[in-house]
């Protein structure tokens, strides 16, 4: 078996030049239609769209009968790709794949679509065997796991499968934590900064004192916290009526998730409630709104689990020397072991991903396709 680089690297620049900022993924899907109804796919595209906001829903590519009889299995990608990416332009030199330095590349995750593409193209061209299998492209994964969140796990054959998303090389994610995002909202009184200041309350500078009793950072081997996001005043000569405070804690643990979720929730309360206004010329007291949004559940995977018994032996099958290993970030594959189907995280190459200077190397992702190939083979 031996995979086009060199179609594998067009097919990649193709996909990046696309663009596809969550929400607005239709082009890509549009494009991969087309691409897979050629290749003589099964194409599915679900009604996602009315719940997650963008503008296609979730691709279900199948491809039920290649002649080997074995275990169905699912491979995952999202569409979407962070911000910048409007007028995206790939450089290559050499190996190495970058933008023009303006946006992001897109290889967050359009490097797991392009080895997809030429995994198949290869079973294909070759007249290799291989399992019943399909390609799941989720849109809005950016911006909250909207749209796996929003699919019908009925929709899916396979009962185990892999997320491409993951920087690195030969690695294998086997956990996530979950993770609960907060916002809290402080509520004081509004007063001139300069005539009645005493007749207010400052809402920053109430939340101010509330995230000083915070632990944040990592809480331990298993947890972070972190306060991500405050916006609140109208203007330097106003007491600060409201303020939103936003962020969000994560754990390997659910106990510990929950512990420390309530500990903020508790430590901004009790700031709240005592307030006190030792001149009495306040008429009013402040008030929170605390609302803890679950983000995504808990991933692990057992090293006896069949996804991770699959992916070893093809790792072994191909002389790949696979690294097991634990995340910090929630993906789709957390939602798609939430719904009861196995699913592991293979890693694609890239790096410095969510800026503009991420960047990958072709053998990377022909390292990439030449795993997923031995899986279904």
């Amino acid at each position: 078996m031996s995979i086009n680089r060199e179609r594998l690297a067009a097919v990649f620049t193709t996909l990046c030049e696309i663009d596809s900022p969550s929400k607005q993924e239709g082009r890509v899907a549009a494009y991969l239609k087309s691409l897979f109804i050629e290749m003589g796919a099964e194409v599915f595209e679900d009604d996602s769209a009315s719940r997650t906001g963008s503008d296609c829903g979730n691709l279900f590519i199948r491809f039920p009968d290649g002649g080997l009889d074995r275990e169905p299995v699912f491979f995952n990608c999202h569409m979407d790709t962070v911000l910048p990416a409007t007028g995206v332009k790939v450089k290559r030199d050499g190996e190495v794949f970058t933008s023009a330095g303006d946006t992001v590349l897109g290889s967050d995750d359009k490097a797991g679509i392009a080895a997809l593409i030429e995994v198949m193209r290869t079973l294909q061209e070759q007249n290799i065997r291989y399992s019943p299998v399909e390609y799941i492209f989720t849109t809005c994964e950016e911006v909250g796991l909207l749209g796996v969140k929003a699919l019908d796990p009925s929709n899916i054959t396979a009962k185990m499968g892999y997320a491409l998303d993951s920087s690195g090389s030969n690695r294998v994610i086997v956990g996530a934590p979950a993770a609960n995002r907060i916002t809290a909202e402080f509520k004081g009184i509004a007063s001139h900064a300069g005539l009645n200041p005493e007749k207010g309350i400052n809402a920053i500078h109430l939340a101010a004192k509330a995230i000083a009793r915070l632990k944040l950072g990592r809480l331990d081997s298993e947890s972070t916290a972190n306060i991500g996001v405050i916006t609140g005043g109208a203007a330097s000569n106003i007491v600060p009526e409201s303020v939103l405070v936003q962020g969000e804690v994560r754990s390997h643990a659910v106990r510990l998730l929950e512990e420390y979720t309530e500990h903020i929730r508790s430590a901004f309360q009790e700031e709240v409630d005592n307030w006190s206004d030792p001149g009495g010329n306040v008429t009013g007291s402040p008030a929170l709104d605390f609302k803890i949004i679950p983000d995504y559940p808990v991933m692990h995977l057992p090293r006896k689990s069949a996804v991770i018994k699959r992916v070893e032996s093809a790792g072994a099958s191909i002389g790949a020397e696979l690294d097991y290993v634990v995340a910090g970030g929630g993906s789709d594959a957390n939602i798609f072991n939430s719904y009861g189907i196995q699913c592991a995280i293979l890693s694609t190459g890239m790096e410095k991903v969510h800026s503009t200077r991420e960047t990958i190397k072709l053998s990377d992702m022909a390292r990439t396709a030449e795993l997923i190939l031995a899986i279904l083979s």
